[in-house]
């Protein structure tokens, strides 16, 4: 299976990337696992909701050039579909028993996902009502792909 991270913004703190780069190389052993960033848009303390728009739509953009036509496309939305881990795993294991090889999943930058990229997800999903730091997020989606893994492999896993 090829999973892709795909996201907004370029992380900074020297924490976030140890721990996406400690579940990078953890998952490398299920797969291929890439994370791409592209950039984001900068935006005013007291942007309209206009403006919010435009950057929205300018980093969906940039997000949707990076999604193949065949890529099974999973936005982490916070209206999106809250499951906890074990159903997780299951949906990602059912992804590939129906031969959808290739997941991407997305995450937004601080003002969320475009209209266009919501529309071209095949699902979204919701990892809790609270919002958290896109750049968080990261951490938590491989974390959660690395726990679904072990879960699919009925490999012993912290609970």
């Amino acid at each position: 299976m090829n999973i892709k991270v795909l996201c907004v913004g370029k992380i900074k703190e020297k924490f976030y990337r140890d721990a996406i780069d400690e579940y990078s190389k953890r998952l490398s052993k299920y797969g291929s696992v890439s994370v791409v960033e592209v950039p984001d848009e900068k935006t005013s303390e007291n942007a309209s909701l206009n403006e919010i728009d435009i950057v929205k739509d300018k980093e969906g953009e940039r997000l949707l050039k990076h999604i193949g036509e065949r890529d099974f496309v999973i936005a982490l939305a916070i209206l999106g579909k809250q499951m906890d881990s074990v159903a997780f795993s299951r949906y990602i294991e059912d992804l590939g028993i129906q031969g959808k090889s290739s997941i991407v999943f997305v995450i937004g930058g601080s003002l969320g996902l475009s209209d266009s990229v919501l529309k071209r997800a095949d699902f979204q999903v919701s990892f809790s009502k609270m919002t958290f730091p896109h750049q968080l997020m990261r951490v938590i989606l491989l974390e959660q792909i690395y726990r679904a893994m072990r879960i699919m492999k009925n490999e012993p896993y912290h609970k």
